[in-house]
């Protein structure tokens, strides 16, 4: 006995959503996108500082709550300005091998426009 072809093709669109499904809801998680206000940012150092909930708990924020450190970017990226919304990712380069021990993070990201 065989299945009719629409019969058939429906099934499979069937199989294909639910493991979608099963793979979007088991899957690993993903990274946050995490967003922060820019407080200020030197252009000739690179110097990057931000704030708002989204720095409380990453490592190197300071008493009055901003993170700073060297902006990473990639050619041609948007020059964040105070008050610009910024998604970004940090990362503590204190335990690093030859890093400067006057700058301890590294600010990968970019304005959210």
């Amino acid at each position: 006995m065989t299945l009719p072809t629409p019969v058939f093709v429906a099934g499979g669109a069937l199989c294909l959503v639910a493991g979608y499904l099963v793979g979007a809801v088991a899957g690993p998680n993903t990274p946050q996108r995490t967003t922060a206000t820019v407080e200020s940012f030197v252009p000739k150092s690179s110097m990057l500082c931000l704030s708002g909930e989204s720095v409380e708990d990453e490592p190197g924020t300071d008493d009055e709550g901003l993170l700073c450190g060297t902006w990473s970017h990639s050619a041609g990226a948007t020059v964040p300005r105070k008050g610009d919304r910024f998604r970004f990712v940090s990362m503590d380069t204190s335990g690093v091998k030859g890093a400067d021990p006057s700058i301890k993070t590294v600010i990968y990201g970019t304005v959210v426009e």
